[in-house]
């Protein structure tokens, strides 16, 4: 239910607000709950007012109704709570500010970007990330090389959003980070480019020692599309992990990977399901007619969705 809907109301804002002054947090929890639900545009300043509740429960609640309205003024309440000393309220509040979509509302939170706390720091760049506001593009630069890999990964998170070119380098150099997974959000954030460099630097990401970023390599080289990738996505279909084999397998038939054909068919006898139909899938959307005879020795699989699959890329094939 929308916070302005007309056509069901809850009482009137400003009778639901005298409840905010009452002894019991109870009773004040219970008010912000129906503020949130009043059809009246006074709401928004009486949550506020409530922000600074000597309860937690009371600022926690004010914490979630916030995240119904996108404005400067509400965020500016939310950065306030996400620096609460209730973590229960700083990480609803920080939930909140992931909610917004307005890029006005960036000023009121980008004062969080350098705060000593580091749960802070992330939350604003978890918040800002959305918001897609060309001011917090510096920020989240500088926050790359933050102390904390929370920090990192979200202020990331920004950098991708933006999609600016002249980021690439920064991009780059975080494939390289000491932490897992601000290298797997990295080698993702560079699948919005088609330049060669990146596409280096994702591919050396296929070696990485953990999985996890070998399959966000995998799956950003398919989003890339340089055909220089398919090499090393098909030694990828040896990995010791079922997820990077299955987006290597995705990967090479976004790419079209004729010269990986008979790797790609060699997955069509795998012990899992989910690696026959992505096979299958690769294959159909390759549609090599040398594979034919491989894909119509597997028309009769155990399993539906590869059969399904199978004779679509069949009729890929023609």
């Amino acid at each position: 239910m929308s916070v302005f809907d007309p056509f069901e109301d809850f009482g009137d804002a400003e009778e639901i607000a005298l409840r905010l002054a009452d002894a019991d947090p109870a009773v004040r929890r219970l008010a912000v709950i129906d503020l949130a639900e009043a059809a009246s545009p006074d709401v928004l300043r009486h949550l506020l007012a409530a922000a600074g509740d000597s309860d937690a429960s009371v600022r926690l609640q004010v914490a979630i109704a916030l995240s119904d309205f996108g404005t400067a003024d509400a965020a500016a309440g939310l950065a306030a709570l996400v620096a609460d000393a209730d973590n229960g309220v700083a990480r609803a509040a920080a939930d909140s500010l992931a909610e917004l979509k307005d890029a006005a509302a960036a000023p009121a939170v980008l004062p969080l970007a350098t705060h000593e706390s580091a749960f802070v720091r992330a939350s604003a760049f978890r918040g800002l990330k959305g918001l897609r506001a060309p001011a917090a593009l510096g920020p989240a630069l500088a926050a790359m090389k933050d102390a904390s890999a929370k920090v990192r990964a979200e202020a990331l998170g920004v950098v991708a959003y933006l999609k600016r070119e002249e980021t690439l380098p920064s991009l780059i150099a975080a494939t390289r980070d000491t932490d897992a997974s601000v290298r797997a959000v990295a080698v993702n954030a560079l699948s919005f480019t088609s330049q060669g460099a990146a596409a280096t630097a994702v591919a050396a990401a296929l070696d990485d020692e953990n999985w996890q970023v070998r399959a966000a390599a995998a799956e950003s080289l398919g989003r890339i599309g340089h055909a220089s990738a398919i090499d090393d996505l098909t030694v990828g279909l040896a990995d010791d992990y079922w997820q990077v084999r299955q987006k290597c397998l995705t990967a090479l038939g976004r790419l079209k990977a004729l010269p990986a054909v008979q790797e790609i068919a060699a997955l069509l006898a795998s012990d899992l399901p989910s690696l026959r139909k992505e096979a299958a899938a690769a294959l159909g959307e390759i549609a090599d007619p040398s594979t034919r005879d491989a894909l119509t020795a597997h028309a009769s699989d155990a399993d539906p969705d590869v059969r399904k699959t199978v004779r679509w890329a069949l009729t890929r094939i023609g």
